[in-house]
């Protein structure tokens, strides 16, 4: 593969000519490449997906987490256990691309792996890593862990992601019409491009376009200006630049806030979130415009091809009888998990997903009687599975999910499962 001169190495569909290169922290393409947490990832990973489906103009940037987000296991008493081990990817392509960036004031050699689209049928990903023995060791630590805990790490991996990745970008002379920002993580994109066209912004707005999907302005990050200006996030601007190109009022900086101010599109991820983050952000100036684009999943991976064949057929026996072998298939894990044999006749609820306290996993069980009534009803039984992985530093929704463990342990149709990744999350999902 030559990457100087790189091209989506598929032929390109008509209505796709536009290049486009989408930022993302984390793609949940398959399995196999542990570089994901949540739905962000799942979301990047079908929009890879789809792209190759429908022969998009598009390339990925990621980062290539030496650990990933971490594997979840269990304690002796059943609790959650968190365990860092390295990941080997022998299907990446090694591109042989070596650059520089400056990350905190200090050159950070950044290398370059690459998944092609015929491995997991997406377009193609390029992911970039600090783990390489040029550097020192706090700088290879820079992709080490998905979302640090550590905020000045946190900045180096968006700084990794936004520069490294625009600067790749020159690198193979992909020259895309569109820079996507999944989130604002890659927003340092924007400050390299600003510095590229020798501070037009408006060369800068034309090309970048922004997906927000927090609806709580408080989960918008905010981080202290002084610090990513030490951290280099700003592309050599000051303090006072950066402030007046992003309108922040105070010290504290806004991503969020800063990427609707220097894209020229941005888009919520359902109607109703797209209302509520026009309504959310309409108190501040000059942002660009939010339209609403419902999130969607990739029906070729996720969905149940023989499940669907007997839905269009009409077949409503064979429907059922698939949808009870895949209800069974789901149950397998749990048994193997938890010892627990959950019944396929049985309605059953899966709360499944990243385990965040604003998720409310725990909201059925608020009401101990009432839950209790739910769990022992003989005459309309029910099961319940709980599945997700806890931010590892997250001691509340860590306590979160132990609780729940500890409670399943009182109900035969309670089950609380470990190792939430894209397998299991198909699994419980098709069930």
């Amino acid at each position: 593969m030559n990457f100087t001169q790189f091209s989506v190495p598929y032929p390109v569909a008509e209505p796709y000519q536009k290049k486009v290169a989408y930022f993302s922290m984390e793609f949940a393409t398959h399995q196999p490449l542990k570089i994901y947490s949540g739905g962000l990832g799942f979301l990047a990973g079908s929009h890879m997906r789809s792209a190759y489906e429908l022969r998009q103009n598009m390339i990925g940037i990621g980062i290539l987490w030496k650990y990933g987000y971490y594997d979840q296991g269990r304690n002796q008493d059943q609790t959650l256990d968190v365990a860092w081990n390295e990941k080997q990817y022998s299907f990446l392509e090694e591109t042989g691309i070596r650059f520089q960036i400056t990350i905190h004031e200090h050159p950070v050699w950044v290398k370059v792996m690459y998944l092609p689209p015929e491995i997991f049928k997406t377009a193609p990903v390029f992911l970039l890593s600090t783990d390489v023995p040029e550097n020192d060791y706090v700088s290879q630590t820079i992709s080490h862990k998905l979302y640090d805990a550590n905020v000045a790490t946190k900045l180096a991996q968006f700084i990794l992601l936004g520069v490294g990745g625009a600067k790749l970008i020159d690198m193979i002379n992909f020259n895309p019409d569109l820079y996507h920002l999944n989130e604002a993580h890659g927003l340092p994109a924007a400050f390299y491009l600003y510095k590229k066209f020798e501070n037009k912004i408006e060369e800068v707005k034309k090309r970048l376009v922004f997906t927000t999907h927090t609806p709580e302005e408080a989960g918008n990050e905010k981080h202290d200006i002084f610090l990513c200006k030490k951290m280099s996030y700003f592309c050599g601007l000051s303090v006072d630049e950066a402030k007046q190109l992003t309108g922040m009022p105070d010290n504290q900086f806004n991503h969020s806030l800063a990427a609707l101010r220097l894209a020229h599109l941005a888009n919520g991820v359902s109607k109703l979130h797209g209302e509520v983050a026009r309504k959310m952000w309409s108190k501040y100036e000059n942002t660009c415009e939010i339209i609403s684009i419902t999130n969607a999943q990739n029906w070729m991976y996720w969905a149940d091809k023989q499940l669907y064949r007997f839905s269009e057929a009409g077949d409503d026996y064979a429907f059922d009888d698939r949808k009870r072998y895949l209800k069974k298939r789901a149950f397998e894990i749990v048994a193997d998990q938890s010892g627990k044999i959950f019944n396929p006749d049985v309605f059953t609820i899966v709360w499944a997903r990243r385990f965040a306290g604003y998720k409310r996993a725990n909201l059925l069980t608020t009401d101990e009687e009432r839950f209790k009534k739910l769990m022992s009803n003989t005459e309309f039984p029910v099961q319940i599975i709980w599945a997700g992985k806890p931010y590892p530093v997250d001691h509340p929704a860590i306590s979160e999910f132990n609780e729940l463990v500890f409670l399943s342990k009182e109900y035969a149709n309670v089950a609380v499962l470990t190792g939430y990744e894209l397998t299991l999350s198909k699994r419980l999902k098709q069930a």
